[in-house]
This record gives structure tokens, sequence and C-alpha cells, in this order.
């Protein structure tokens, strides 16, 4: 039998959205992803995950490495 490990993951209480929720637990989980990336995972619109991570990059959950998006 295979056992599996579960990892929680706690997604800040003043985080409202469900988008940027989704955003937050993608990169949660995968450790960074592109715009591109998170575009064609999450089926969202590009213009709207640079707002969500706008967003998220002003309440210093998220920051910026070349291209790549991460949780501080």
């Amino acid at each position: 039998m295979m056992q599996r490990t579960t990892t929680q993951t706690t997604i800040p209480g003043d985080l409202r959205s469900p988008r940027a929720k989704l955003v937050y637990l993608y990169l949660s989980t995968h450790g960074s992803a592109t715009v591109t990336e998170l575009q064609d995972a999450l089926r969202m619109r590009k213009l709207s995950l640079y707002s969500i991570l706008a967003t998220l990059r002003d309440r210093g959950l998220v920051s910026r490495e070349a291209e790549r998006y991460v949780l501080r």
C-alpha cells in the first residue's frame, strides 16, 4: 500500500477574491510560475492575472523573479 503525504496550505485571511486565492494556491503547490503557465493551468486571462499578481505583490504575498512569480 502506498502512503500519501499531504501538505496543507493556509490562505491569508484578508485574501477575499476566489481567483486570487486560486493563484495563491497554485503558486503554493508549484513553487513558481510564469503568467503564461498560470494562464494555461487556471484558464484565466493574462490581463486578469497581471491584476491579481499586482495585488498579491502589493500585499507582500508574492514576488517576481525574472519572469516567474513566487510566494514570499
